[in-house]
């Protein structure tokens, strides 16, 4: 049996708030000598609840990839938000889930952490059924950042208005998105720019339409400078599907089927559509200038 110490929470963009959870769960786990966890949801509760939609930050893979990158925690419980988890009780979820089935020994929650059946646990009776159970737990304040409060609901709201650098701040690194890599139309490769085509996950954001200055993250660490549209590429398909598509600067490889991390770094420009590929292409070749020039000044 494995003694956990578990941070408590969705941890959508795993963002400078989920930091501070995440740093205090690895410190208390190493004092312990036990295993650094995550005890986290496949879904927004509040969507399975209400039904209304919540598009996220992040998709469950890209949430598990974060953690484990930036705080090296590999045990990341991703439990399906059933009719279990939305029916049971508060004090029940902490003494029959967290500590009897996942064997927690310290828990970490948010400031505003709320579980258990109709969100009826706080952070307060969490601190309280843990003193009498001998179980330790911390309670992590909120984190500002330039006096705004850090929390998914704001970032969100940043990605939808492409404002990629300002995310970052709050995220405490660049929005990405993770995929692999698959054949698109081939079109790029007809004007001698070809590109990596991904599509947005179902229940993920799209940032705003546009293009961005990104880096792709490949498979054996290398980073690659891109020029990437969100959009419906409107000079080669006359379609409304959302595609992620990205000209790699420098590179000369194939890609195709291997998982690529995308990060976002700024909105360029919006998308526009062009009378001839032969503008397009001029284009993108003043887009990857301006990549190349943004990419060098950092």
């Amino acid at each position: 049996m494995k003694e956990r110490v578990i941070a408590l929470g969705f941890f959508d963009g795993v963002h400078l708030g989920h930091a501070a959870l995440l740093r205090r769960t690895v410190e208390e786990a190493a004092r312990r000598g036990c295993v650094p966890a995550v005890f986290t949801f496949d879904r927004v509760p509040k969507e399975v609840v209400t039904g209304i939609p919540c598009p996220l930050i992040n998709s469950p893979e890209d949430r598990r990839e974060l953690i484990h990158r930036l705080f090296g925690i590999d045990d990341v419980l991703m439990v399906p938000f059933d009719h279990e988890m939305m029916t049971t009780p508060w004090d029940a979820f902490v003494t029959e889930i967290l500590i009897k089935r996942y064997h927690a020994v310290h828990l970490v929650a948010g400031h505003d952490h709320h579980f258990g059946h109709k969100n009826q646990g706080s952070p307060g009776l969490l601190q309280e059924k843990c003193r009498e159970l001998g179980v330790g737990c911390d309670i992590i304040p909120k984190v500002e950042h330039a006096g705004i409060t850090v929390s998914s609901t704001y970032i969100r709201r940043l990605v939808e208005l492409g404002q990629m650098e300002r995310a970052a701040e709050f995220l405490g690194h660049p929005h990405l998105l993770s995929q692999v890599v698959k054949h698109g139309r081939r079109i790029g490769r007809t004007i001698g720019i070809p590109t990596i085509n991904f599509t947005v996950p179902p229940h993920v954001l799209i940032p705003c339409r546009g293009v961005y200055a990104t880096k792709a993250c490949l498979p054996d660490g290398r980073e690659v400078c891109g020029v990437t549209n969100v959009g419906t590429r409107p000079t080669v398909h006359n379609g409304n599907d959302i595609t992620v598509e990205t000209f790699l600067l420098d590179f000369d490889g194939d890609l195709y089927g291997q998982t690529v991390r995308l990060e976002f770094h700024q909105h360029l420009r919006d998308e526009i559509r062009f009378d001839s590929l032969e503008g397009l292409k001029n284009q993108i070749a003043a887009d990857a200038e301006a990549v190349k020039a943004l990419f060098a000044e950092r």
